[in-house]
């Protein structure tokens, strides 16, 4: 079976984010299902400058020495991605976004029939508009976009305030449950011969016209 991807958002290797991370690797190791995590640092991570070079190369010109490519590389590896992320005004980390936005558009059309997911954590509030933005990479890339019983939305300002959460940490080892489930019913389906649906070739409407 494939792995899963945990990508770490948060500036704090060892934060609040990475509890809640933590929380869904422990019970997707209790489903046999092997994970790596992937802290993106405190380093800046640059943004797309929409050069579009990666769909003549398949790969994004800025990163010589990032992890965007790096992660690009290995994505045969995983079957499923989780991005998690602290909530910083209603939204996730700019780290975060430039990464995905970089790894989505170099890299999406490798994303179909992955699995996804986002799990945001917060003090008090703005963690659903941050959980949602973080949703579109996988709504725009035909991934199956997987839930829990809840909104993977995990309150506190510190790891100990995080584990202390009880409902937000049932929703993780829940989400990893799905993840898990899904991953062999995609497993069990390619064994039996299902494949990808065979997309169309994409259309690009733009909508002023002269």
């Amino acid at each position: 079976m494939k792995k899963v991807l945990l990508i770490n958002g948060s500036p704090h290797e060892n934060g609040s984010t990475s509890a809640a991370l933590g929380e869904i690797r422990s019970a997707l190791e209790k489903c046999d299902v092997e994970s790596d995590v992937l802290w993106l640092g405190v380093r800046p991570i640059a943004d797309c400058v929409a050069c579009r070079q990666c769909k003549e190369t398949g790969r994004c010109a800025l990163s010589f020495h990032d992890l965007v490519n790096d992660t690009a590389d290995k994505l045969d590896d995983y079957g499923a991605i989780i991005a998690g992320s602290p909530v910083y005004y209603s939204g996730p980390t700019a780290q975060i976004c430039a990464f995905l936005d970089r790894l989505f558009f170099s890299a999406g059309g490798r994303m179909a029939g992955k699995i996804g997911a986002s799990v945001v954590v917060c003090r008090r509030g703005g963690g659903t508009a941050a959980f949602e933005r973080l949703n579109q990479y996988f709504l725009m890339n035909s991934m199956a976009v997987a839930g829990s019983q809840y909104w993977n939305v995990v309150h506190g300002h510190s790891p100990d305030e995080v584990r202390r959460d009880e409902e937000g940490l049932q929703v993780m080892r829940t989400l990893a449950q799905n993840i898990a489930w899904l991953m062999r019913s995609i497993e069990a389906g390619q064994a039996a011969g299902i494949e990808l649906p065979k997309y169309e070739p994409r259309l690009r409407t733009n909508f002023i016209r002269g």
